[in-house]
């Protein structure tokens, strides 16, 4: 793995929270001053938002119910690779954008100097900031693997979000409504035609990552179609899994984390209003760490 240019891979499902751990990284990237050239997962989608849409219908009319944004046929799974591979060997790589909304649409108009962006489309490929500290994809595929193609052996540090799965599910349909006027229904349907790739492409990869934070609700979420409500995270624990525990602080972290605990060797679990405070605290030296590395690895090569 690189040590001159670190990768860092958010990977978790559309609704799973990986907004909350990108703020996180955020905040710490700001606090610490770090510089972090930042990929945004739809940006390596292979289809935009009307070619998606008859990629579907085109699927279904052939019997194929299960297209869907989570698998190779709707992502540059290759790309992925590439970007995380050019990035660790030399410090930078080529990106572009996922317009979503209008807003977004004008902001990348003015950056690009365009007129014709708009939303569901893609803007042009761009290089990334010149001397970033890290590179730091959120998205679906961090660690995703397809063929050939493994995008994590590329990546320095792998985490993972990941709320059970009924809970996940109430997130998204209420996203959904709240924010792209879908239906239940509508959601329910996309969640359907989605599971076959979920299964086989996203949920693999967190067996990968380093740290996995999952949130489980203290509620009964047992029907997810009928919750009025998405359960706070005061309603919530935090399962936070360390794929290798041999060096992990857990006693610092049950200290400084309240009523924090461990549930297996390699596991701890926190209340879920602390999820944000226990990414911080955890992410932080992780963080250090790289960058110091990288000093030393640039001080060995003058």
């Amino acid at each position: 793995m690189s040590r001159k240019h670190p990768v860092i891979a958010v990977t978790g499902s559309s609704g799973a929270g990986t907004s909350t751990v990108k703020r996180a990284f955020e905040n710490i990237f700001r606090r610490e001053e770090m510089s972090a050239a930042i990929i945004e997962g739809d940006s390596l989608h292979s289809l935009d938002r009307l070619a998606f849409r008859a990629a579907v219908a085109e699927a279904a009319k052939a019997g194929n119910h299960s297209f869907s944004h989570f698998g190779p046929e709707a992502n540059h799974f290759d790309k992925i690779e590439e970007t995380f591979r050019v990035y660790s060997e030399t410090g930078t790589c080529k990106r572009r954008y996922y317009v979503h909304s209008e807003d977004e649409a004008i902001l990348h108009n003015k950056h690009f100097g365009l007129t014709d962006l708009k939303p569901g489309t893609f803007t042009p490929w761009e290089d990334v900031e010149a001397n970033s500290d890290l590179l730091f994809y959120e998205g679906l595929h961090g660690l995703a693997t397809h063929g050939n193609i493994d995008a994590g052996k590329h990546v320095d540090l792998g985490i993972g979000v990941v709320p059970v799965v009924n809970l996940e599910w109430i997130q998204k349909i209420h996203r959904d409504k709240e924010e792209r006027g879908y239906s239940a229904e509508a959601t329910v349907d996309t969640i359907l035609r989605r599971m076959p790739d979920y299964v086989k492409f996203v949920t693999p990869q967190f067996s990968l990552t380093d740290i996995n934070f999952q949130r489980v609700a203290t509620v009964d979420t047992s029907n997810p179609f009928i919750a009025r409500d998405i359960p706070t995270l005061d309603e919530s624990f935090v399962v936070i899994r360390f794929r290798k525990p041999k060096g992990v602080d857990f006693p610092y972290y049950l200290n400084m984390i309240h009523d924090s605990f461990m549930s297996r060797a390699n596991t701890l679990v926190v209340p879920g209003g602390k999820m944000s405070y226990a990414m911080e605290i955890i992410l932080t030296p992780i963080l250090h760490d790289m960058i110091e590395n990288k000093s030393k690895f640039d001080n060995r090569n003058k």
